[in-house]
């Protein structure tokens, strides 16, 4: 079986691994039909997380169950499934509470490097979900989409409390931002905010629910925010990026009430106390668990409500994964969907 494989910042190797087996009666072995370079995996091939062994990459999947533990009972062999980079039973107490991503049991399916030909999946009864049929080949992109930025995505929507009628920023334009602006207009926002630089990226955000376009940034973006909203800030802000000052630009352009929903891994990312007591702005983020919300949004993928596999702009062989990675370290791509 060939994967991908991260040995040093800027060198991805696409080349022989193990092959995956059932581990633990929990255990599924899918055949990956599509998979993808997520940004977050920038952060290891810039060098910003340190890499110091050749370490299998890549968390996002959809694929055909090709073999199934003996302890599975939801899943067979054959059927299409899409699944969370967190694996979890979807039975404890944090997965009965909508987070599956603090799973009691759970494991980083990222671990076994997914932008491989063929991956494990543990605790698979409640980390894939199926769906009704083999999708058309049109829908794929969309449902690898819903494995992670679609999810992560929706789920800063969710964490900031986004309410009908409600004015939104999204701080960030990569894929996870983007979909953040579809979610915002799925739970009902009136006015959607995308804070974007790039003219590829702002035709999408509009296409997909954007009212407006902020190109400022930092202090600049947060001035404009306030400027389109009397002064007083966004009632919801969705913070896509991860570092210091998106965060910062995030606080300070939400009204005090508001609430900020931040999905962007934090790197350098320091909160101020006072500030927020200040602030009378909600922070609320995390690891999306995107389980909780795969069934809904498979269904709105599959009936044509949503579309979020435009954020693909770039598809490869799964052995051109280096490219894959390169094209989105230089902008060149917003996402690179990788089919093995």
């Amino acid at each position: 079986m060939r994967g991908a494989v991260l040995y040093a910042p800027g060198d991805v190797r696409f080349e022989e691994r193990a092959e995956p087996a059932v581990e633990k009666p929990t255990d599924a072995v899918i055949r990956t039909l599509a998979t993808c370079v997520c940004g977050s995996d920038l952060w290891d091939y810039r060098g910003i997380n340190p890499v110091e062994q050749p370490t299998p990459f890549g968390h996002e999947y959809v694929g055909v169950v090709e073999e199934i533990g003996a302890d599975v009972k939801t899943l067979e062999p054959g059927q299409f499934v899409v699944g969370s980079f967190f694996a979890s039973d979807n039975t404890c107490a944090n997965c009965r509470n909508g987070y599956q991503t603090n799973c009691l049991h759970r494991e980083f399916v990222g671990a076994g490097g997914c932008q491989a030909e063929r991956i494990r999946i543990p605790l698979a009864d409640g980390t894939l979900v199926a769906t009704p049929t083999q999708p058309a080949d049109e829908h794929i992109p969309s449902l690898l989409a819903c494995s992670d930025v679609m999810g992560t995505g929706w789920y800063a929507a969710v964490a900031a409390e986004v309410r009908r009628g409600d004015t939104v920023a999204v701080v960030g334009d990569g894929a996870v931002g983007l979909c953040a602006v579809i979610a915002a207009k799925e739970l009902g926002a009136e006015r959607i905010i995308a804070m974007s630089r790039h003219e590829s990226r702002q035709k999408l955000a509009r296409e997909f629910g954007a009212t407006d376009i902020v190109a400022e940034r930092g202090e600049d973006g947060v001035a404009r925010i306030k400027e389109m909203t009397g002064g007083i800030g966004a009632d919801r802000v969705l913070e896509c990026v991860g570092n210091e000052q998106s965060m910062q630009q995030a606080l300070n352009s939400t009204r005090p009430g508001g609430n900020v929903g931040f999905v962007g891994v934090p790197h350098g990312v320091a909160l101020d106390g006072e500030q927020l007591f200040y602030s009378h702005v909600g922070v609320r983020g995390g690891p999306a668990p995107v389980r909780e919300y795969l069934p809904d949004l498979i269904d709105m993928v599959l009936s044509g409500r949503i579309n979020p596999g435009k954020v693909f702009d770039l598809e490869l062989p799964l052995s051109e994964v280096a490219e894959g990675y390169k094209a989105m370290d230089e902008r060149r791509a917003i996402k690179t969907l990788l089919r093995p």
